[in-house]
C-alpha cells in the first residue's frame, strides 16, 4: 500500500497562519468548509425559501459553539437553536447576531434578559407558561419576548397536549410582553415512517385547534436531522438540523432510504488527531496500561497517544478501537486511561513509527476512515454521544481549504 502524502506538522501550519502552538499533541480539527457545504446541502433538501436553523447546543455537538455558530451565521443560516439559556448567552457574547431559539424552558429570572437580547424561548407546560406570562409583565411591549410552543405528539418528554394547546396559544397571543412566533414538535423515531405519520397527525390537530381558537398561526417546524434524510421532507416553515449539519447521518438509517443528495453531499466536520508522547519497544508478555487487560504477545512497538477518557475517548473503547497511521489501521491496546491510549505499531511498514508520526482516531487518512458511527458501535452508543462527548480541554483547530483560521484551547481563543 502506498503511503498517503505527509501532512505538514500542526505546529508549522499554525505558525504559517499566525496562530500560537497547541498545548498538547492531541487535537480536534473542525472543517469549516465542510460545515458551510453541509448547510447548503441541507438547505436544498429543505426546499426553496425554507428557513434552516441549525442546532448548536452542547458546544455545537462538541465542535465548539461560538466558532461554529459564527461560521453558520456568516454562511446564511436563518437562525440557531440551543438547549439552555446560558448557551444562548455564550453565542451573544461571542458576537453571534443570528436569531436564537432556546428549545427548553428558561427560568423566569431570565425572561427580561431574553427579550432584551432577542432570544426566543420555548414553552411546553401550563404552569411554566403561566410563570413566563407573569414575568413578562415587566418586558417592554415594543420588544416582546418571542415564545415558541412545543407540542407533545408522542416523544413523552415535553410539550402541550392537544387539549391544552389552544389555551396556551391564546395566553401568549394576549400577553403584552410576549409574541407567539413558533410551534414545533420533536419526532420520537424519525426513521420510522409509521411513528412519524402518527406524530404529524397529532401536530396537525394541534395546529387546527389553534386556528379554531382564532389565534394567528405561528411558524411551524418539525424536521430535525432524521426527518431530513429522505426525499419527502416535512419542511413546514423551517427545519432544525442537528447531527447532519456536522456531516453525520443519524444512526439506524437504512442507507438505501437516505436521499442521494444527502448521502453523497454531507461531509464530516470533525476529525481527531494525535502524535505520540512516547514510542517504546516492549518485550513479549509486557502489560500495557492499567489493569492490564492486554499483554504483548510478542516483542512489540507501542506508541502512547496523549488523550483518554478525560477527553471523551471512552474507556468502553479499551481493546476495541483502531487508529490510522501512515494510511494503515493499527489496534489500540490496553485499558483507556484518563490521559492516554496506546497503539500497537509493530506491523507498520517502513521506518519505525516515532513521535513525529500523526495518528487519526476519528477521520480519514489515505483510503482508511474511522467514523463516529464506528466508534459508537464499539462502545454501544450513538454518534451524537461520540462527538458531543469530546471534552473542552481537547484543543480545537478551525480550518478551511487555505489552512487553519482559528483555534480554541482552555487558555486561547483565536479567530
Amino acid at each position: 500500500m502506498t503511503a498517503p502524502p505527509a501532512r505538514q506538522p500542526i505546529e508549522r501550519r499554525l505558525a504559517a497562519a499566525g496562530l500560537p502552538p497547541l498545548p498538547r499533541t492531541a487535537w480536534l480539527e473542525i472543517d469549516l468548509d465542510a460545515l458551510r457545504s453541509n448547510l447548503a446541502v441541507l438547505g436544498r433538501a429543505a426546499g426553496p425559501g425554507v428557513p434552516v436553523r441549525p442546532v448548536v447546543k452542547a458546544d455545537a455537538y462538541g465542535h465548539g459553539a461560538v466558532p461554529v455558530a459564527r461560521a453558520l451565521d456568516a454562511a446564511g443560516a436563518d437562525g440557531l437553536c440551543v438547549a439552555a439559556f446560558d448557551e444562548a448567552i455564550e453565542l451573544r457574547d461571542g458576537g453571534v447576531a443570528a436569531p436564537i431559539l432556546v428549545l427548553y424552558p428558561v427560568p423566569v429570572a431570565f425572561v427580561a434578559e431574553a427579550a432584551r437580547l432577542g432570544i426566543a424561548v420555548a414553552a411546553g407546560d401550563p404552569p411554566g407558561l403561566a410563570e413566563t406570562v407573569r414575568a413578562a409583565a415587566s418586558v417592554d411591549p415594543a420588544r416582546p419576548l418571542a415564545v415558541e410552543l412545543e407540542v407533545e405528539t408522542g416523544l413523552g418528554r415535553g410539550g402541550f397536549v392537544e387539549t391544552e394547546i389552544a389555551a396556551a396559544a391564546r395566553l401568549v397571543a394576549d400577553a403584552p410582553g410576549l409574541a407567539l412566533t413558533g410551534l414545533w414538535t420533536h419526532f420520537q423515531a424519525g426513521d420510522d415512517p409509521g411513528t412519524v405519520r402518527t406524530q404529524v397527525a397529532r401536530f396537525d390537530a394541534a395546529v387546527a385547534a389553534i386556528a379554531a381558537a382564532g389565534v394567528t398561526l405561528p411558524a411551524r417546524h418539525v424536521a430535525a436531522s432524521a426527518a431530513l434524510m429522505t426525499d419527502e421532507v416535512l419542511a413546514y416553515e423551517g427545519v432544525r438540523p442537528g447531527l447532519s449539519i456536522y456531516g453525520l447521518i443519524p444512526d439506524g438509517f437504512d442507507p438505501a432510504t437516505v436521499s442521494d443528495a444527502l448521502a453523497s453531499g454531507l461531509r464530516p466536520v470533525m476529525s481527531l488527531y494525535a502524535r505520540p508522547v512516547r514510542v517504546a519497544e516492549l518485550p513479549a508478555g509486557a502489560g500495557v496500561s492499567y489493569g492490564p487487560s492486554f499483554r504483548t504477545p510478542r516483542p512489540s512497538r507501542i506508541a502512547t497517544l496523549p488523550l483518554g477518557y478525560g477527553d471523551g475517548w471512552s474507556r468502553g473503547l479499551s481493546n476495541r478501537a483502531s487508529a490510522i497511521v501512515r494510511g494503515r489501521r493499527v489496534p489500540l491496546v490496553g485499558n483507556v486511561a484518563m490521559d492516554a491510549v496506546m497503539a500497537d505499531v509493530t506491523d507498520v511498514p517502513g521506518p519505525p513509527v516515532d513521535s513525529s508520526d500523526e495518528f487519526v482516531l476519528l477521520g480519514a487518512s489515505g483510503t482508511e476512515r474511522i467514523t463516529a458511527a464506528e466508534l459508537a458501535q464499539g462502545r454501544t452508543t450513538i454518534s451524537w454521544d461520540v462527538v458531543t462527548g469530546m471534552s473542552r480541554r481537547l484543543p480545537r483547530v478551525y480550518h478551511a481549504a487555505a489552512g487553519p483560521v482559528g483555534l480554541r484551547t482552555l487558555t486561547e481563543r483565536r479567530g
